[in-house]
């Protein structure tokens, strides 16, 4: 094995689950996190206590690391690069200079002949208003950076609804307007891509979001084959555009014709392929580490059935309940502090087939 040791830019719950499954290969992990006691921080071999952008603490990240991958997409494009001047960075830099601004991602998706949903950009609130104008007013007023789970948003739901303020209520920022889309399903395909450029994908979860943030993926979706092949087949084509390398999360909408538009792409493991921990031979997070170290991934196939809800904020105090049902795996991330909208676990339901 030619990669020893895994470098993990962030501490989080992504990284955290990244570093078990390194462990279970024989894997070596450090992490590079400014929190002390992160997470991801509790179970790896070892951690650089620094902010993202340290030039110090990414050099020893270099020098200490075979390969580096990443577990969220706010890393700094510029410290990837630097750090993929000495080591491999998977996946690619460009992938996360991609993902980081949503007027990119959907330009760039609809360059790999994928669906979106209709989208303008707009930098003032007299282009909000215009845009709107354009989508009858009707859309989503996004952030192009930095919004997750919800947060860097508001939704406009017809003519008349109010507009004022909008533009410095999100921060005046660059913004992304994109048209309501008529949907029946949201969905997500986890795929990963070796750097041989196998491609193997999981079961799309058909997930269920409230206040922004996921609360429930349900595998299987309920969705036709042709929904399926179509979605996993978007998904190859992002990874075979970007030579890309580890596991990628992609969400779609579903239509009522079983058309897929895509929504966005996460260049890391997913919250929505979390299932795979419990209902597969190998997690999401174990083909993440196979794939970046250049090891045979596995086969995506699931023995179970299954349900994955995510434990938020106080809901982790309940861990004692989920603990006495059957057939239930539990997963705590070990945060410090619980805070309302915050993720602090997730329990997946099993059910045989």
């Amino acid at each position: 094995m030619s990669h020893r040791t895994v470098g993990i830019v962030g501490g989080g719950q992504l990284g955290r689950m990244l570093a078990m499954a390194a462990a279970r290969l024989g894997l070596h992990t450090i992490i590079l996190e400014p929190q002390e006691k992160c997470p991801a921080a509790q179970v790896a071999g070892s951690q650089i206590t620094a902010e993202y952008d340290d030039s110090d603490a990414l050099d020893t990240l270099a020098v200490l690391s075979d390969v580096i991958t990443y577990e969220f997409e706010n890393v700094p494009v510029a410290s990837a690069e630097k750090l993929a001047q000495r080591k491999p960075v998977f996946p690619p830099p460009a992938a996360l200079e991609i993902s980081q601004d949503r007027l990119t991602e959907k330009t760039f998706l609809r360059e790999c002949g994928i669906r979106t949903a209709e989208f303008i950009a707009v930098d003032s609130q007299q282009e909000i208003d215009e845009a709107l104008a354009k989508l009858d007013g009707r859309g989503v007023l996004k952030t192009r950076r930095l919004g997750y789970d919800g947060k860097g948003q508001r939704v406009f739901d017809g003519p008349g609804t109010v507009t004022a303020g909008a533009y410095d209520d999100l921060g005046t920022v660059p913004l992304i307007l994109e048209g309501l889309v008529p949907f029946v399903a949201e969905i997500s395909v986890i795929a990963a891509r070796s750097p041989d450029g196998t491609i193997v994908s999981y079961d799309p979860s058909r997930n269920q979001h409230e206040d922004g943030i996921l609360r429930r993926s349900t595998v299987p979706a309920g969705i036709t084959q042709s929904t399926h092949d179509s979605a996993r087949d978007a998904a190859a084509s992002v990874l075979e555009r970007l030579d890309y390398v580890g596991v990628v999360g992609i969400e779609f909408f579903v239509l009522e014709d079983g058309g897929v538009l895509a929504n966005e792409f996460a260049p890391r493991v997913h919250n929505s392929g979390h299932w795979t921990e419990a209902a597969c031979a190998v997690s999401q997070f174990e083909q993440h580490i196979r794939a970046i170290c250049g090891l045979p991934l596995a086969a995506c196939d699931r023995h179970s059935d299954c349900e994955m809800d995510n434990l938020i904020g106080d809901e982790i105090d309940r861990i004692g309940a989920y603990l006495e049902q059957p057939d239930t795996v539990v997963h705590v991330y070990g945060k410090a502090e619980t805070r309302p909208g915050r993720k602090m676990g997730h329990v997946t339901r099993l059910m045989r087939r």
